[in-house]
């Protein structure tokens, strides 16, 4: 299928969007319209940058489940909504449309912080007919994006789990994790939790304009290996790999994970799902025009002529020539560097230690005696 040539957007200083795009389900929208006047471009005149708005959510639950056959986990709990470091590639973006929000900028500029998450997954752990089975931490935005820092909500959810004896993995691509090797160290004594790396360039001008507001590559290998050195197992995600951008740093990001201390490592092909399609086309025609037309027709030979196919097992791989070559590519590399050799690179934890907490006590109306 053929697209139109699209207009080239401004990037916007530390965000990874150029608009605020309408979701799926808005009545009516919006679409600005050069009229032909003039527009002073003074500084004085132009828009002003855009601030993180965080609001306070009381959420109904927490822990969300899925029987997906390639994620390789059932349960995954997410603190926040929405996230600051404004990947243009992000597949959770079109879950702000469910909010009324653009799944462009206001999913990175307009968050929301589960401020009850802690209370809420103790008491879903206290159940009588809960069985443990491992927990993925930060899957549909990063837990340890950067209001993590004043909200604190990752750490509370790791003393929950590390006071149960809880099984669970978590993936960020935020530095901050080291902040909490206090509480990760102890937990991985018990094999009750892995670390992984999301690492899509080892260019921190690349990485700037794909993840704006994440850690630098650099600073997410020295966390790897400061948690290694630790004795917190930990891994890599290539996350993802976009044909003619980053395809080809597969093997230099696996060997420098590697040499950081990672034992586990996997790669996942660029998704667009929804409004993630013309998000990221959007981007392309913004930073790198000359080889955004490329980019997108590799893309639709991956994915059956399509922007994206969303069928389990190829989904994560895509299909053809490239997809092999790829596939090939990384069993190679991983091969030659010693990482584990397994079907999923997340590692088998131990739920056989889960203490089940005590269920919330109920004010009494007439107090109590003791």
């Amino acid at each position: 299928m053929q697209h139109p040539p699209r207009n080239a957007q401004a990037a916007i200083k530390g965000r990874g969007s150029t608009s605020h795009l309408a979701g799926r389900f808005e009545s009516t929208v919006s679409e600005a319209v050069d009229d032909g006047w003039a527009v002073d471009e003074s500084e004085e005149f132009r828009a002003p940058r855009l601030r993180t708005e965080v609001r306070a959510e009381t959420a109904r639950s927490i822990i969300s489940r899925n029987n997906s056959p390639d994620v390789g986990f059932s349960q995954s709990v997410n603190p926040y909504r929405g996230c600051e470091h404004g990947c243009s590639y992000c597949f959770a973006r079109p879950s702000h449309a469910y909010l009324n929000l653009s799944p462009g900028l206001d999913f990175e500029t307009k968050l929301f912080a589960k401020t009850n998450a802690p209370q809420l997954l103790r008491k879903e752990l206290s159940k009588p007919g809960y069985v443990p089975q491992p927990i993925a931490l930060g899957i549909n935005t990063d837990a340890y994006q950067p209001i993590e820092r004043k909200f604190k909500l990752t750490r509370q959810l790791i003393e929950v789990m590390l006071e149960t004896k809880h099984p669970f993995s978590l993936i960020t691509k935020n530095a901050l994790v080291e902040r909490d090797i206090d509480l990760l160290a102890p937990l991985a004594a018990e094999n009750l939790v892995s670390v992984h790396f999301s690492v899509t360039s080892l260019d921190p001008h690349l990485s700037a304009k794909l993840e704006p507001r994440a850690s630098a590559p650099h600073a997410r290998l020295r966390a790897m290996k400061r948690l290694h050195e630790a004795g917190i197992p930990v891994g890599v995600m290539v996350a993802p790999v976009i044909p003619w951008i980053n395809d080809s740093e597969l093997e230099a990001v696996l060997e420098a994970a590697h040499d950081a201390g990672a034992s586990t490592a996997g790669y996942v092909l660029l998704r667009l799902p929804l409004e993630v399609a013309p998000l990221f086309r959007d981007w392309l025609d913004t930073h790198h025009p000359d080889r955004a037309a490329h980019v997108m027709s590799t893309i639709q030979q991956l994915r059956g002529g399509k922007d994206y196919d969303s069928q389990f097992g190829t989904r994560m791989r895509g299909q053809g020539v490239y997809a092999e070559l790829l596939s090939n590519r990384f069993k190679l590399a991983r091969k030659r560097l010693g990482f584990n050799a397994q079907n999923s690179h997340w590692p088998k934890l131990d739920c056989s230690r889960f203490e089940k907490p005590l269920p919330p006590r109920k004010d009494s109306p007439q107090g109590s005696l003791f």
